[in-house]
């Protein structure tokens, strides 16, 4: 008998030991991920006063925190309604599994469970909930193995970090953040509960949909904590009385959904898991500026609506980027009137026509090869051969012509046939060639070029006319300052600056610039006290309307069109819809940031005498020519 009883017990533990064996080999995989834990991580945005703009993460919203950031009572209420032992037993509680299988014996199916704090971290990371044998029995081995290598602490670390709290958040310090709005160190004992209360079930107990049964399950928390001698009969009660704020955050945030997207397209060239690292970005963006530039582009809306009534309010839209210029900054991206109606961002992802705007870069290749701001071009009529059997009849905005006019004269006045007599004179070939090197892409080898029939982004544009106020370096429009990883290491983006021009030769175009909207086309642009320079552009039957313009410290690009690309009325046009929209975002600007620097900086280089009675700017490249002599009855020839 004794043999047989010996017998049978040596089979039960081989049989037992294999079953450990065969468990044991399947799960050996499964623990690395729990051992070596690399969870998803939330990407948090900041502006450039360190204001969150926008979470950015894949499925899984967590914000992680440390164990040593973990408050002790935030560990004595988990503990307390969760696992009372787990200072104790070794990942396992043979106690609580038995008087869990006599309950289930009697009921005659799984009715409680003995679940520790590791077991519940091995079923969130790598196993399933179901009640089956085989999954209780990897469950139990599984937690043994994860209290042989990790120390408690760690295994605390990794569940307060991994489990779903209902609502979209991943661990406890997202849940904080979202159900509170608080970071862990300043809950309430209240808030604790329901915290620690909420993994059982986070969709039953979410206070956002159901609070009463969200408190019972955060007062039995606290009754438990009580019981068990951890608080006192004061905090007991004040626990149990306390009625938290609630709030319903989704925490993506994303006050600024335009400059977010394309944050996260700057940061994907840099960061492949931007979704899931954990950085922190710190961005130029200004969300003042950003809300002031929304604010002024949806007023330029509403005025078109004003002249139009039959306008398409879902089509008529806009976009308006303001940059430093010196160093490429972006301090306000708008894509759209409104981002909820439409997400296509046409910042960056629309290819208009500039129209006039493009007109200074033209000059600009003039200046630089010894034309001046006195220089005469002729604004008259021609034709030209466009290369097909049909000739090209270019015309001016009203019309009329001028005659010979001076190079400052057709570009305060948006002359078109004078713009294209003058590249026609430069030579097209060489144009195109000077355009290429200012960083224009795919500029066509025609005529038409110089009245604006290039397309470009308003983002790209920005780039591009940073040469001006950048005294000829261009600098890269961006949102990236720095990149911070989940270990703290942070990394600088340095601006991305190129010199094209001399700055004197640059300094010239901006006084041209500046007479623009002193006396041009661009005067409703004006505010008084701060020195502007801009260019208006329209480009053909009023599909585009635009005005460029800068200030010694900011850079503007303002866009107006059809969605669909047809044209507006006539009315509409770069003087009439867009500058005005530069005033009003710029007044309401100085006025929050009142310390702008007001006066341009003259370069060396740059000088300026009377010319036919009137001050004007040369250089040495770009020379005066001598004055017209005056006759006797005052005619100049």
């Amino acid at each position: 008998m004794v043999r047989v009883l010996f017998s049978f017990i040596t089979v039960c533990a081989f049989a037992a030991g294999g079953i450990f064996l065969y468990f044991y080999s399947q799960i050996r995989l499964e623990s690395d991920s729990i051992i070596d834990y690399h969870p998803e991580l939330t990407t948090k945005i900041y502006d450039r006063n360190g204001n969150l703009i926008a979470n950015v993460f894949n499925e899984q919203n967590r914000i992680y925190v440390k164990f040593d950031e973990i408050p002790g009572r935030v560990i004595e209420a988990l503990v307390a309604i969760e696992d009372t032992a787990f200072f104790e037993h070794g990942g396992v509680n043979v106690e609580a599994i038995f008087r869990a299988i006599i309950k289930d014996v009697k009921a005659m199916k799984f009715v409680e469970g003995a679940s520790t704090i590791t077991q519940q971290i091995t079923r969130n990371l790598v196993l399933s909930s179901e009640k089956k044998l085989d999954r209780k029995i990897k469950e139990a081995i599984l937690s043994l193995k994860i209290e042989n290598a990790l120390s408690k602490e760690q295994i605390l670390e990794r569940y307060f970090n991994e489990v779903y709290f209902g609502h979209g958040y991943y661990g406890i310090r997202t849940a904080a953040l979202g159900y509170f709005k608080k970071d862990l160190q300043d809950l309430s004992l209240k808030e604790i509960a329901i915290l620690v209360g909420l993994p059982k079930a986070p969709s039953s107990f979410d206070p956002t949909k159901h609070l009463d049964l969200s408190l019972s399950r955060a007062n039995n928390v606290i009754y438990r904590m009580h019981e068990l001698g951890w608080i006192n009969k004061t905090e007991y009660e004040l626990a149990m009385n306390e009625q938290p704020t609630i709030y319903n955050e989704t925490l993506t945030q994303n006050v600024a959904p335009y400059a977010v997207d394309e944050i996260i397209k700057e940061a994907e060239k840099i960061l492949p898991d931007v979704r899931t690292g954990g950085y922190r970005i710190d961005t130029s963006l200004d969300l003042k500026a950003q809300a002031m530039a929304q604010e002024a582009l949806v007023f330029g809306y509403n005025e078109i609506l004003k002249r139009n009534k039959d306008a398409n309010a879902s089509n008529v839209n806009g976009a308006m980027v303001v940059t430093h210029p010196q160093n490429g900054e972006i301090l306000a991206l708008v894509g759209g009137v409104d981002y909820a109606k439409s997400n296509f961002n046409r910042a960056s992802q629309s290819q208009r026509q500039t129209g006039s705007s493009f007109k200074p870069f033209v000059y600009q290749i003039a200046l630089d090869m010894g034309y001046s701001t006195m220089t005469e071009v002729p604004d008259i009529a021609r034709e030209f051969d466009d290369g097909s059997d049909k000739t090209w009849k270019p015309k001016n905005y009203d019309k009329t012509y001028s005659g010979y006019i001076t190079i400052k004269e057709a570009l305060t006045r948006s002359r078109n046939l004078a713009s294209i007599n003058l590249m026609q004179s430069i030579g097209v070939d060489r144009a195109v060639k000077k355009l290429g090197e200012f960083g224009f892409k795919n500029v066509p080898p025609a005529l038409s070029v110089a009245i604006g029939s290039y397309g470009i982004s308003p983002l790209e544009y920005s780039t591009m006319y940073s040469m001006f106020p950048g005294l000829g370096i261009t600098a890269k429009s961006k949102f990236i300052v720095s990149i911070t990883d989940k270990d703290g290491k942070t990394r600088f983006i340095e601006p991305e600056r190129r010199r094209v021009l001399r700055p004197e030769q640059a300094y010239l175009m901006t006084t041209l610039l500046k007479n623009i909207v002193q006396r041009g086309t661009g005067t409703r642009a004006r505010v008084q006290g701060i020195d502007i320079a801009g260019k208006t552009g329209t480009s053909n039957d009023s599909i585009d309307a635009w005005f460029c313009g800068f200030t010694p410290d900011l850079q503007i690009i303002i866009w107006y069109g059809n969605d669909d690309y047809k044209p507006m009325r006539k009315v509409e046009g770069g003087g009439r819809t867009a500058a005005p929209v530069f005033a009003k975002f710029l007044d309401a600007y100085l006025k929050e940031y009142p310390q702008t620097k007001r006066n341009f900086t003259v370069p060396d280089g740059v000088f300026s005498r009377q010319y036919n009675g009137k001050e004007e700017y040369y250089t040495k490249i770009s020379p005066l020519p001598k004055p017209r002599e005056s006759s006797s009855d005052g005619s100049t020839f």
